[in-house]
């Protein structure tokens, strides 16, 4: 999902506005009832003009308003508005279209280049689990999606990468990119690991 410029400024000053403890507690505050300006800094024992930088912060994302009240100005949550910045600002497609500007495969392509020949093969298989992981999404885009393979050709096929087929193919099935038939029958590539390979 493409994430606009403007909504994720939204996303950031929604963010920032809470990340600050007393901003929180006027917002707590105000979740009660409407109060001024001087009411919150003698509630929180604040300075009057530190309530108000606090406040201005809190309007410009659009978490409260103000109306005035004879001599002064009286702040108010704005429910409606909180829900709805929280349901659509917290959404997974939001996150991750925050970091669309991010090489997401630099890390697999690093630990690629670390354990990798120049002919493709593998120099070890990495011990650590986020390092095989990496190496076992690489290798998985070997087999195409919807096929089956018997044992032979699945070794056939990791042989082109290491010579502990065994390792390799047991891996596949743990991390789940694979499944197979019990009794030595047949493999195939699963469907979280083929939108896995989609995307890269």
């Amino acid at each position: 999902m493409d994430l606009s410029a403007e909504t994720r400024d939204e996303l950031v000053q929604f963010y920032k506005a809470l990340a600050d403890a007393s901003r929180l507690k006027i917002v707590g505050l105000l979740a009660h009832r409407p109060y001024s300006v001087e009411e919150l800094a003698e509630l929180l024992s604040l300075k009057a003009s530190t309530v108000s930088h606090h406040l201005r912060r809190l309007t410009e994302a659009r978490l409260v308003s103000s109306r005035g009240e004879s001599y002064y100005s009286v702040y108010q949550l704005e429910d409606r508005a909180l829900e709805q910045q929280a349901r659509r600002l917290l959404s997974r497609q939001d996150f991750s279209g925050t970091v669309e500007d991010v090489d997401v495969d630099s890390y697999d392509r690093k630990v690629l280049a670390d354990f990798s020949r120049r002919d493709g093969s593998l120099k070890t298989i990495p011990a650590r689990r986020k390092k095989l992981e990496a190496v076992l999404r690489h290798i998985v885009k070997a087999f195409s999606p919807g096929k089956r393979y018997t044992e032979k050709q699945v070794n056939q096929m990791l042989l082109r990468f290491h010579t502990d087929t065994a390792s390799l193919r047991r891996a596949l099935i743990d991390f789940g990119m694979m499944k197979r038939e019990g009794g030595g029958g047949e493999y195939w590539r699963t469907d979280g690991a083929a939108a896995q390979a989609a995307r890269k």
